[in-house]
């Protein structure tokens, strides 16, 4: 049954479906088909949410009016229903949206927020955007001053909500559980995971379960709103997401705060390690290895690589480069460098991606005891690359992408939302002229 479209501020588009030929060398995923969903805001980026949950999709996103707007349809129809929420978005690249479904089928969705009172809404029937109502409260104390939401599922397939409550240089971290047979949320832990205590606060990576069964968190500090004050890289780990420890097994005190914590490498402020570009990955026997970088002796930016081994963490540097990052300042910024996490490939292989301004960007073969890169990896793009260059005439353009945050209906099929802004300008309205807007795609690729 399609969802009442009889409710304000519902639009509904019937939108062309198109197939596209794309040679069989190029990539490892053929485009079977590319939907026009909405014209969006192009002005600077923010993230996107797609959630497919058969037989029903979803988008949220804003709109060209910079609305923020929740669209759906059947998977079986190209026919789009689209409403309106009561959220406009400013110049913050910060305030992307999220959704997520709960075990009864309702939608839940968070965003348009940095640093202010929570944005949380739900819908009263399952699968309606059209019945979204705002909640507020979620729980009560510490939701005057929210960033970063997230919902993600736990190890008894709870479902979980996060959030940083404060401020860049003084936050805590604060985490919910949903009550199905209520329809409430409450704290899934008494204390926040992580607290600054007024001095700082921790920009996490994680928690993500690894093949060892437990879950992982890697974290920096930072003491202020300049990003060059991120400094020491820091661990911890738990089964249940409650009780949390050291490496070591030595159990945890929630909040950590920077005296508790493990700290994994003492970079100080300034020493070239940013939020955003910390990972998870794991060797070929499920030990954990964090990915980060920072400056080297000569001061150059260069990719580093901790793992836990027996006698404890083991710093490699596995990059050799020339170039340095000099990064500082507040607000969003485009990031010159990235590495991915380290993973197995194969037997006895590890392997490992960089993006780098000079190098370009591929993805080493490691050497499983050094880390150290023996070689490189070809492989073919998932989609193909012309797909990457913007079409847009304005100048300074960037394709930015959305993946699917549910499920596909095959194994050989995933979906992807592509759009073109410019990037990022520290959160600030920009002088001048702006691009028109972007047409916001839906992609269906398919296995070759």
């Amino acid at each position: 049954m399609v969802p009442n479209r009889k409710s304000i501020g519902v639009l509904v588009f019937l939108l062309s479906s198109t197939v596209l030929a794309v040679s069989a060398a190029e990539s490892t995923h053929r485009v079977g088909s590319v939907m026009d969903v909405s014209p969006v805001w192009s002005g600077h980026p923010v993230g996107f949410c797609l959630l497919t949950a058969p037989p029903w999709q979803f988008a949220a996103f804003y709109d060209e009016q910079r609305r923020m707007r929740v669209a759906w349809r059947d998977l079986s129809h190209d026919l789009w229903h689209s409403v309106e929420m009561p959220e406009t978005l400013g110049w913050d690249s910060h305030n992307y949206v999220t959704m997520a479904l709960d075990d009864r089928d309702r939608l839940h969705l968070a965003g348009n927020m940095h640093c202010v009172p929570l944005v949380y809404y739900r819908t009263t029937q399952p699968f309606r955007p059209d019945t979204f109502q705002r909640i507020r409260p979620m729980v009560g104390p510490l939701e005057t001053r929210c960033t970063y939401p997230r919902f993600f599922r736990g190890p008894a397939n709870e479902f979980l909500f996060t959030y940083r409550h404060g401020s860049s240089g003084n936050g805590d971290q604060i985490y919910n559980v949903y009550l199905n047979e209520t329809g409430s949320w409450k704290r899934l832990l008494d204390q926040p995971l992580t607290s600054g205590e007024g001095k700082m606060n921790a920009y996490l990576c994680g928690p993500s379960k690894g093949p060892d069964g437990y879950y992982h968190l890697a974290w920096v500090w930072r003491d202020h709103p300049g990003c060059e004050s991120n400094h020491d890289l820091s661990y911890a780990r738990s089964r249940d997401l409650v009780h949390w420890e050291k490496s070591t097994g030595k159990p945890l005190t929630l909040p950590i705060t920077f005296d508790s914590a493990e700290i994994v490498d003492p970079v100080p402020p300034g020493g070239g390690i940013i939020n955003g570009n910390v990972r998870i990955g794991f060797d070929d026997t499920e030990r954990v290895i964090l990915s980060y970088h920072k400056y080297d002796r000569e001061g150059y930016t260069q990719i580093y690589n901790a793992r836990r081994e027996k006698q404890g963490w083991v710093i490699y540097q596995t990059s050799q480069w020339d170039y340095r990052w000099a990064f500082s300042g507040g607000g969003s910024i485009p990031f010159e460098i990235r590495g991915g996490s380290v993973s197995p490939e194969g037997k006895q292989r590890l392997k490992q991606s960089y993006t780098h301004p000079k190098e370009g960007s591929n993805t080493w073969l490691l050497d499983p005891v050094t880390l150290k890169p023996v070689g490189t990896l070809e492989r073919k793009p998932t989609r193909p690359k012309e797909l990457s260059r913007p079409r847009s005439a304005f100048p300074h353009m960037h394709v930015k992408w959305c993946g699917d945050g549910g499920r596909s209906p095959s194994k050989d099929t995933f979906y992807q939302l592509r759009w073109e802004t410019l990037g990022p300008h520290r959160d600030r309205p920009r002088d001048g002229e702006v691009p028109p807007p972007s047409m916001l795609e839906l992609y269906c690729f398919k296995k070759r």
